[in-house]
């Protein structure tokens, strides 16, 4: 959510972000809230403006009173009658007003920042850098399933039948392989400097309408029946809700968490939860990291965030390339993301198994986010980023490391974790 100032100030701004992002049935939106909040402002003046009026004759009334003039004193409370029922007109226009201008605040999207590629969907998003090399080996590598499967590490027709589609048993050395590295994205973000945090699995869904549009909740969001509660779509919903409604001092700012969570998604729209595979699936678990800091770090911390996962990635052994989101593949409240794509051998091309986003301070507005230093309060910036998302993950990482003799080659920073095997082997 912008600031409603800088639509005071300069709505063709505003129209002309907009028009970037090609929401053109959008434009409608920024005149109305003007004309309500030239209305809003109008009533306060004019309700205070009766408030002093009726001061004035509550006092000429009494002066009235003391002079037993009664009937003079019965014909002035008849206009602090009229006064009054004008004022509690007003109190429910005054009431009414700001959700009007806040329910259009509230789908006009953030300002993106002037460095975003124009662009009217995802197949306009551009590279921006390649790490590692894109081998294609001689020999065949499997489909994903067929990997899992060769190592009895995965099962589907038993979650189809538990579940539905887009669910999935794993076991064994897949299943240990799927934990061992989400604890090893814990460390490597712990000793980035993060503090590690497990938040709430639910959450209200005035945190879930503060910390995305309503499109993506709607697409997102599986609601539990009959409570005030959201399943989240990824830890981020909760941990930047730890914040909500308070002010933390400008020195202790930044705040970095790195954070794990199972998350469930409906995927509305996917075109895709695919019968034998896991890229689209509605549940999975993730580490994430986000960090609330000062304005004027965010642009710094955005370039350290995607810069990790890819240190992450290629730690493992998995080519990646960083993509630049374009103006019509932002979410609404985001003012930049970019999406890490690790390679797949298999398929020959990246895809998608993280993005990083700056958020600016539109979470922060929503949820009543503020920082404090001598100078006041204000509002600080939040940026999210995935650290790695099993098992999306699991398919790059497979692919990569398959060996011509059918083993998984287990990179040494990972070994550790796998109780220092080098290999899993059928």
């Amino acid at each position: 959510m912008i600031d409603i100032r800088l639509i005071r100030s300069n709505p063709e701004l505003v129209k002309e972000n907009i028009r970037k992002k090609f929401q053109d049935e959008k434009l409608p939106l920024v005149d109305e809230v003007i004309a309500l909040d030239k209305q809003l402002r109008e009533c306060k003046t004019k309700a205070d403006t009766l408030r002093g009026q009726r001061n004035s004759l509550s006092k000429e009334i009494g002066n009235l009173m003391m002079q037993k003039k009664i009937e003079e004193a019965e014909t002035i409370k008849t206009q602090v009658a009229e006064i009054a029922q004008q004022l509690e007109d007003l109190k429910e226009l005054e009431l009414d007003l700001p959700e009007q201008i806040r329910q259009r605040m509230m789908v006009i999207p953030n300002i993106i920042d002037e460095t975003v590629p124009l662009g009217k969907d995802d197949s306009e998003n551009v590279e921006v850098e390649r790490y590692g090399e894109m081998i294609v080996p001689d020999y065949e590598v499997p489909y994903h399933i067929d990997i899992m499967e060769s190592f009895q590490g995965i099962d589907l027709d038993s979650a189809r039948k538990t579940s539905g589609s887009g669910f999935y048993y794993l076991t064994g050395d897949i299943a240990r392989l799927h934990s061992a590295i989400l604890t090893y994205a814990r460390d490597f973000m712990i000793d980035k400097g993060f503090t590690y945090c497990i938040p709430p699995f639910m959450i209200r869904s005035g945190v879930v309408t503060g910390v995305m549009s309503f499109a993506e909740m709607e697409n997102m969001m599986y609601k539990i029946e009959g409570e005030d509660l959201y399943l989240i779509g990824t830890s981020e919903h909760s941990m930047i809700g730890k914040f909500i409604d308070s002010i933390t001092p400008e020195e202790d700012l930044p705040i970095a968490y790195t954070s794990y969570s199972p998350c469930f998604r409906k995927e509305v729209g996917a075109h895709g939860i695919e019968e034998r595979g896991v890229y689209r699936v509605h549940q999975f678990e993730k580490q994430e990291m986000i960090v609330v800091c000062h304005p004027d770090d965010s642009k710094a911390w955005f370039e350290k965030f995607y810069q990790y996962t890819v240190e992450f990635f290629r730690s493992l052994l998995i080519p990646v390339r960083t993509l630049e989101c374009c103006s019509g593949d932002l979410a609404d409240l985001k003012v930049k993301s970019v999406d890490v794509e690790a390679w797949s051998p298999r398929q020959q091309k990246f895809f998608e198994v993280g993005s990083c986003s700056n958020l600016g301070d539109a979470q922060a507005r929503r949820l009543a986010i503020r920082a404090r230093n001598e100078n006041g309060t204000y509002f600080p910036h939040t940026l999210n980023n995935t650290v790695v998302a099993p098992p999306r993950m699991l398919i790059a990482f497979l692919e990569n490391n398959l060996t011509e003799d059918g083993k998984i080659r287990i990179p040494e920073s990972l070994q550790m974790y796998m109780g220092g095997k080098e290999f899993i082997e059928k």
